[in-house]
């Protein structure tokens, strides 16, 4: 079996040269280049979709999320949650506490990255998380440059 003509071969040791190279498998899938074809009488509307992923299928449990166990992971899931839905990176959490409702965490991100560093725009969010750590609301409380003071 000859390798790549360009690509050196690894050994166990990772060296170049020897005989008892290392293989590593690609789990990679090419991706396919035919157009799907879809026939009109089997598309479902939208609305009928979202009805049926909002029930459950018949003869099926439905389970719920579990708990947030405490303020580390309500921390988490909120800055996974504002990553997601503001494409902006989470630099880190202000505040975390409980609500009537489940969890209030104010979560800072990076929205304008700039250089010198100290110039970039940060802003703050505040985010509510009920009990199983899903989304009820956000929204930006405050916008402010890194090396800005607080009033």
């Amino acid at each position: 079996m000859a390798g790549h003509p360009d690509r050196p071969r690894l050994t166990a040791a990772g060296s170049r040269g020897g005989t008892a190279a290392r293989r590593v498998r690609c789990s990679v899938r090419p991706i396919s280049t035919r157009t799907p074809r879809f026939r009109a009488d089997t598309l479902i509307p939208m609305a009928e979709q979202r009805e049926r992923r909002g029930r459950p299928a018949a003869g099926s449990a439905v389970s719920s999320p579990p708990p947030v166990e405490g303020p580390e992971e309500a921390a988490g899931r909120a800055c996974r949650c504002i990553t997601a839905l503001t494409g902006h990176p989470a630099e880190g959490v202000s505040a975390v506490g409980r609500s009537e409702d489940g969890w209030h965490v104010e979560v800072d991100v990076l929205e304008v990255p700039r250089i010198p560093d100290t110039t970039s725009l940060l802003a703050t969010y505040e985010v509510e998380l009920d009990r199983d750590g899903e989304l009820l609301r956000y929204r930006r409380v405050r916008r402010y440059r890194r090396g800005a003071a607080d009033d």
